[in-house]
């Protein structure tokens, strides 16, 4: 059975950019998939494709376990959807927001008063109820949209970027809601450029690039694919490079790589913090000096790179409806004026 969010082959073009080339997801209810990947990928196009806001050319979607395509009216009333800019109004109170909110889904006026009150507590908003959403600051109004996308309880969200622009402090806070909103049942698709946010929140990962979905698994299972641990070195005297990296081959799986200017030597290995003991044992047995030793697991950044050749970016997207094929075109010209 498909999961609750579902994608088979979507594609998207706009004029000769193919922004989505054959998008295939399969989101198990109440997880969260993190959608990774950097400008131009392929993000934002795919969410619009499964939230109604854009027609794929091909291909075939199911949310909530309704067709796309076929019933868009009914994939809405059961789908939040959080975009990359909080969609707030601005001269409304954070409760007049809420409460229009609820009006245009069609609830009652005291239910719909009632629930945003219950949104602005969860939201840690109560205190600023009743100030103009222009007052409040980037973290409140990501929380008040997000609030805005939960009026009506939805069984699936889909969250572009939410935590894009926002200060340390708040992005965790948001995780916390986030956390707490899976924990009650939602399935969540997450975009995101934020490499520990999606090592933190999702229960998978689907690395994007190019329109394509070029790897998926785990945060843990996509490391794994990069290779496992390695012992970074790095030794206090220029002089002392060459036997290190003796020391380094002898506990090594594989070749030791050295940057001299940084005088930081590495090597892949296996054994962990027992293994590091015994590279520090013997590096002191050999009278060689270091200013830093350490046992590195590879990272999301790892991965990126490992699969795409180029690390992930954090910039922020552009505007437009088409921004994910206007980042694939700038590439495309970039090539064609470095030829």
């Amino acid at each position: 059975m498909p999961g609750a969010i579902y994608a088979e082959g979507l594609v998207k073009t706009f004029g000769d950019v193919r922004a989505l080339d054959g998008v295939d997801l399969d989101v198990p209810e109440g997880t969260v998939l993190g959608l990774l990947g950097p400008n131009g990928a392929g993000k934002t196009t795919t969410v619009r494709c499964l939230t109604t806001l854009l027609r794929p050319d091909s291909g075939k979607a199911v949310v909530a376990g309704i067709d796309v395509l076929k019933q868009p009216n009914e994939v809405r009333r059961s789908i939040g959807l959080s975009g990359q800019f909080a969609a707030v109004d601005e001269y409304l109170t954070g409760r007049e927001n809420l409460h229009m909110v609820g009006q245009l889904y069609q609830m009652r006026s005291k239910q719909a008063k009632v629930r945003a009150v219950e949104l602005l507590e969860q939201f840690h908003l109560t205190d600023a109820a009743d100030r103009p959403a222009k007052t409040y600051s980037g973290g409140m109004r990501r929380r008040l949209d997000l609030a805005a996308a939960l009026v009506v309880s939805p069984p699936v969200m889909f969250m572009d970027e939410p935590t894009t622009g926002l200060d340390p402090r708040n992005r965790q806070q948001l995780w916390e809601v986030i956390k707490d909103l899976v924990s009650g049942g939602t399935t969540l698709l997450l975009t995101t450029q934020y490499l520990e946010e999606a090592d933190h929140l999702a229960h998978e990962i689907a690395v994007v690039d190019q329109g394509r979905v070029i790897a998926r698994g785990t945060a843990d299972q996509l490391k794994a694919r990069t290779g496992g641990e390695r012992v970074e070195v790095v030794v206090h005297e220029r002089e002392h490079i060459e036997t290190a990296s003796e020391v380094l081959r002898g506990f090594g799986k594989g070749d030791t790589t050295v940057e001299q200017h940084t005088r930081k030597l590495t090597v892949p290995v296996t054994g962990g913090a027992k293994l590091l003991a015994e590279v520090i044992r013997e590096l002191d047995t050999r009278g060689i000096e270091i200013d830093d030793i350490g046992l590195r697991r590879p990272t999301l950044d790892d991965v990126f790179l490992s699969l795409t050749g180029h690390h992930a970016e954090a910039d922020d997207q552009e505007n437009g409806t088409d921004e994910d094929a206007k980042g694939r075109k700038g590439k495309k010209d970039d090539k064609e004026a470095a030829k």
